[in-house]
């Protein structure tokens, strides 16, 4: 169990290790091309060390890595600034935990989300109204233009629905999700209606979990699974907190929550019943 710094050196190394290996180079070998001591190598590809963007592109360079994706996504990982589309977050550090940022890195760089919520609407989901009384209840006492940056930042995130290509989200939403009344009755029902929009777009699947289905996998607490494209051994689970997150790395671990997940979504509704639910508690049946 690691935070997501650590995850990320160790797993941008692991790749490294793997396309090195695909080329048929030695670690040592793989030093002399770059002009490097191959402890350097040997110390990237474990994740005891960081390594610049410009580093990671002299190793992509020298594996003869050429797709766009990839390399994109590698140098994500280093903290490259790449196109400036993956790092609009800078302009908010002075507002956002660290935890929070390697968060949203991930989310931006993702090609697929799962996650369960069992308390809020996902935050790609929200509306405005929402995010702000969601926000304003989480992080108490919060200056104005603090709170404006913070919703802000929420809506911003939502951009990944629209990439090309766009992230791909499923969401099992817990019954709780729908009945709590956040921002009061006219915020929740403009999120409700936000919600069967947004499941009628190709790259959304929401399925309700109703409290008739009982006890379940997820009663422990939300998760999230991030999958990333162009890669073999990328996935992460994120297990947010109030204060910070953990991320899950090791195969039991997304093993146990890809099965998890999976019987989530057997026991939950089916994506057009879940839309028939969600109207059916929005008009107050």
């Amino acid at each position: 169990m690691q935070h997501g710094p650590a995850v990320r050196r160790r797993k941008l190394g692991a790749e490294l290790r793997a396309l090195r290996a695909g080329v048929s180079l030695t670690s040592g070998e793989a030093a002399r091309l770059v002009g490097w001591h191959q402890s350097k190598v040997s110390r990237i590809e474990t994740g005891i060390s960081g390594v610049k963007p410009a580093d990671v592109e002299r190793l992509l360079d020298a594996y003869g890595v050429r797709e766009p994706g990839l390399r994109e996504l590698l140098l994500g990982l280093a903290g490259s600034e790449g196109n400036g589309r993956h790092h609009w977050w800078h302009a908010y550090r002075g507002v956002l935990p660290p935890a929070y940022r390697d968060f949203i890195s991930l989310e931006s760089q993702a090609s697929g989300m799962r996650t369960l919520e069992t308390s809020v609407v996902p935050g790609l989901l929200q509306t405005p109204e929402y995010a702000r009384a969601v926000t304003r209840a989480a992080v108490g006492g919060l200056e104005d233009h603090k709170l404006d940056a913070l919703v802000e930042v929420r809506l911003a995130r939502q951009d990944v629905l629209r990439s090309d290509p766009p992230l791909e989200l499923t969401a099992v939403l817990d019954e709780a999700v729908l009945r709590r009344e956040v921002g009061g009755p006219e915020v929740m029902a403009r999120q409700l209606a936000r919600l069967r929009e947004a499941a009628a777009l190709p790259q959304v699947r929401l399925q309700v979990l109703p409290f008739a289905a009982g006890a379940h996998a997820g009663v422990t607490g939300p998760f999230v699974i991030f999958s990333f494209p162009n890669t073999t051994d990328l996935d992460v689970v994120v297990l947010d907190h109030l204060t910070s997150s953990l991320y899950l790395e090791r195969k039991e671990d997304l093993q146990a929550y890809t099965e998890a997940f999976n019987a989530l979504r057997f026991h939950a509704l089916s994506p057009e019943d879940s839309l028939d639910y969600i109207a059916g508690i929005r008009d107050g049946a």
